[in-house]
């Protein structure tokens, strides 16, 4: 246990010296701000941990709990309720048809043209066999709708992604969907490039296109990163765009995928949103990046970027479904219409969109079939490699208890479906002290019953000693590197509130960053975008999520999906 505060100044007024000394056999004290500046090799972060490891109280469960009952979760299973997707735009008509709309199109101003749209509409008294006609908007990315259309949990009327990848995906899964409207929003995605950096790059490799970006990126001449594309439209139509370029004949060839692993063992991690990419840009950590073009118009601190489209269009295509009645898909041609009248084209104009108009897709030539599998070919090979030790740190302080634990628990359960068997995890947990539930071991069907039976097994009560827990992650992290000298190690922790007990952030920060170790947070109904679980994420540039007991699910899946 650690000594306290009054008996150490007893000691340093005991010595009477001008050097700030510990009692007995401990070592000069350092301020914290001293700790957070000293920079630190791997090695000497490693052996501060063990220095520190003796003052902090570590149980070991000895007898985990095996989950026997323990099946595999199914997708649906795995996802949150539809309604953590906010309907942004509410209708009230005799047929009122729900769109699942793009969150560029869907979220706040100035990315809010369909529900400005979809208000007029709603206000302009349409009607289809005498009954009014309204529109529901639910802002939802456009990954997320296939993945809850595919899982049969989800059921618009109208779907409008921002690229026609995603219709084909429906198609090719074998839901009846059919494309009334190829254009309402004019919009790509592409590459930003920092201009300094820019004006160098078309000196050396004349071309901005996305072959050379990767040539650039392999040379060391960029630093390029892209998004999910599992969520994100414009990281799924750069995907593609790349392993087109690995092999034009054919984006899904052993050669495409051999070179897509062999870029993925050097590149940044992929981004979980445009947020984390815009943060590393603005720190100097990336200068090159993929963004919409319409994103990057609205976004005034990257007016020292240049836009390079590639890829697909994102022209924003209007989808109804078989299962839609008559008047419902009448509906849904009357909304698409009146997209498209000159008002609301010269709104859809003033937000961003409809430019670069004379661009012409670069088709990567892949139906609903490819697009599935170049997502698989990416989830296969986004760790260059290299098996992944990630340790999860699990909060059960007493804010914890009830309804959030209890959801942590459950979403933890099913997102670790999405972990493959060839990584390796092991499961923390802490209040005031800290428990290793589960060491590390690879991630095969005993290791996740263990896993699943210890997470079941939390239970809530007393402080939050988070920095204590960080470091035993660390430590179980750095011994089980020494077994798989390889392995890309990672770090998750998921709580619901600041430390108020053991280690301070300040006193490990330079340990994290000596270690280069990724920590993904996950603030649990965490509200403070200034907080400690921010910095501690932004030690080496990763996601710092915030997740409600209703959306954790879908939080820790796509952050799995991404991470791990």
């Amino acid at each position: 246990m650690r000594k306290n505060k009054k008996s150490r100044w007893l000691c340093l007024l005991a010595v009477g010296a001008m050097f700030l000394w510990g009692c007995s056999d401990e070592q000069p004290v350092r301020t914290e701000r001293e700790n957070s500046q000293r920079s630190m090799s791997y090695e000497d972060a490693t052996a501060e941990i063990s220095s520190l490891l003796k003052k902090v109280e570590t149980y070991t469960v000895q007898k985990p709990v095996l989950d026997i009952y323990s099946d595999d979760v199914s997708e649906a299973e795995a996802l949150a309720d539809i309604d953590t997707f906010p309907i942004t735009v509410s209708g009230d008509g005799a047929i009122d048809i729900e769109i699942a709309a793009a969150t560029e199109l869907s979220s706040d101003a100035p990315d809010d043209w369909i529900n400005m749209v979809a208000r007029d509409f709603n206000k302009s008294g349409q009607t289809v066999n005498g009954k009014k006609v309204t529109v529901s908007v639910r802002k939802m990315a456009s990954g997320e709708v296939v993945t809850y259309i595919n899982a049969g949990v989800y059921h618009p009327h109208v779907f409008i992604p921002s690229n026609d990848a995603w219709g084909k995906m429906l198609k090719s899964s074998g839901v009846g969907v059919s494309q009334i409207e190829e254009r309402i929003a004019g919009n790509t995605g592409g590459i930003l490039i920092k201009k300094d950096i820019y004006d160098k790059f078309v000196e050396k490799y004349k071309d901005p296109t996305v072959a050379n970006v990767l040539e650039a990126t392999l040379a060391g001449d960029l630093t390029f990163a892209y998004t999910n594309p599992y969520t994100s439209s414009t990281g799924l139509n750069i995907l593609t765009a790349m392993l087109k370029a690995f092999d034009d004949s054919n984006p899904l060839s052993d050669k495409a995928q051999e070179k897509l692993l062999e870029y993925q063992k050097d590149s940044p991690p992929v981004a979980y949103t445009t947020g984390v990419l815009r943060n590393q840009a603005s720190k100097g950590i990336i200068n090159a990046m993929v963004m919409e073009e319409q994103a990057y118009i609205n976004t005034p601190e990257l007016v020292n970027y240049e836009y390079i489209p590639a890829g697909i269009r994102h022209d924003h295509p209007v989808y109804t479904f078989d299962y839609c009645t008559e008047e419902e898909q009448e509906a849904a041609a009357l909304f698409a219409a009146y997209c498209l009248t000159e008002e609301n084209q010269k709104m859809a104009t003033e937000k961003g969109f409809n430019r670069h108009d004379d661009y012409v897709s670069q088709d990567p030539g892949l139906d609903g079939t490819g697009y599935l599998t170049a997502q698989k070919v990416w989830k296969k090979n986004k760790s260059g490699g290299k098996p992944i030790i990630a340790v999860f740190v699990a909060d059960i302080s007493g804010s914890m208890g009830g309804a959030p634990l209890n959801s942590l628990k459950a979403s933890l359960i099913s997102a670790s479906s999405y972990i493959g068997s060839d990584h390796y995890v092991g499961l923390v947990s802490y209040a005031s002290d800290v428990t290793i539930n589960l060491p590390i071991a690879q991630f095969d069907a005993t290791q996740k019953a263990y896993f699943s039976g210890e997470v079941k097994n939390l239970s809530d009560g007393g402080g939050t000693a988070t920095y204590d827990a960080v470091l035993v992650a660390l430590d179980m992290l750095a011994e089980k590197a020494k077994e798989v000298p390889d392995a890309k190690l990672m770090l998750f922790v998921l709580s619901d509130g600041q430390q108020n007990e053991g280690y301070s952030l300040n006193r490990i920060t330079s340990i994290v960053e000596g270690m280069k170790v990724p920590v993904y947070t996950i603030g649990y109904n965490y509200n403070d975008t200034n907080g400690e679980l921010n910095k501690l994420s932004d030690i080496n540039e990763v996601a710092m999520l915030n997740a409600t007991s209703d959306d954790i699910a879908n939080q820790l899946r796509n952050l799995f999906n991404v991470a791990v």
